[in-house]
């Protein structure tokens, strides 16, 4: 290669080196001025506050004052005579309390009254006249209870007057048949005679006598 080539490409390099710088001068000129008005930007948008004074309520207005009337005039009150001696203190006697009563005296009480005497028995009871057995017979038999075949015993306490004669019937036992029972009294006041009682003097009194019928249907 001739001298002159070498150093035409010499300049050549240099020139294009040159060329390089200038844009990379001015690519980082252009870069720079960009962040600068970026950054410039968002600090004056941070900066930038909108702050609002909050405004303080105003305390109400203090009420009217009113007019006092003045107290109104009170007379003096007029003087009181006041009675400094007192009255005079009547004394009432008081009665002592009276005594107390004397305890009642019991008088001690009656004694019982005796007994009434017991009546005077009969000294001798009534006896029967006869055979008591005939008073009531098989004939007598009442035809109902006959032909219903009812039997039984029938007790009895006749009453005495001082005659002898029967004054009361009554039936102490039954025999189960009322129409028995009846036919016992009825026979017996009908027929019973008797030697009547008699007290301690001999003077006949009225008495009692008491028995049983046995009521027996017959045989054929």
């Amino acid at each position: 290669m001739a001298y002159a080539d070498q150093q035409m490409s010499g300049n050549r390099i240099t020139a294009l080196v040159i060329v390089a710088l200038i844009h990379v001068a001015i690519g980082y000129a252009l870069i720079s001025g960009l962040a600068y008005e970026g950054i410039k930007a968002v600090v004056k948008k941070v900066t930038t506050v909108d702050v609002k004074e909050e405004k303080k309520p105003e305390p109400p207005p203090p009420p009217p004052k009113q007019d006092t009337p003045p107290p109104p005039i009170v007379a003096p009150p007029p003087p009181v005579n006041v009675n400094v001696t007192p009255p005079p203190i009547s004394v009432v006697p008081v009665a002592p309390p009276p005594a107390p009563p004397a305890p009642p005296v019991l008088a001690p009480p009656a004694p019982p009254a005796p007994p009434p005497p017991a009546p005077k028995g009969p000294a001798v009871a009534a006896q029967p006249k006869g055979d008591p057995g005939s008073w009531v017979t098989p004939e007598d038999y009442p035809s109902g209870p006959l032909r219903e075949g009812a039997q039984g015993v029938t007790g009895f306490r006749v009453t005495i007057d001082p005659s002898g004669k029967v004054s009361g019937c009554e039936v102490t036992s039954s025999s189960g048949n009322d129409q028995l029972d009846k036919a016992t009294c009825q026979y017996v006041t009908r027929r019973a005679r008797f030697k009547p009682a008699a007290d301690p003097d001999g003077h006949p009194v009225p008495g009692s006598y008491a028995s049983r019928v046995k009521w027996v249907v017959p045989k054929d």
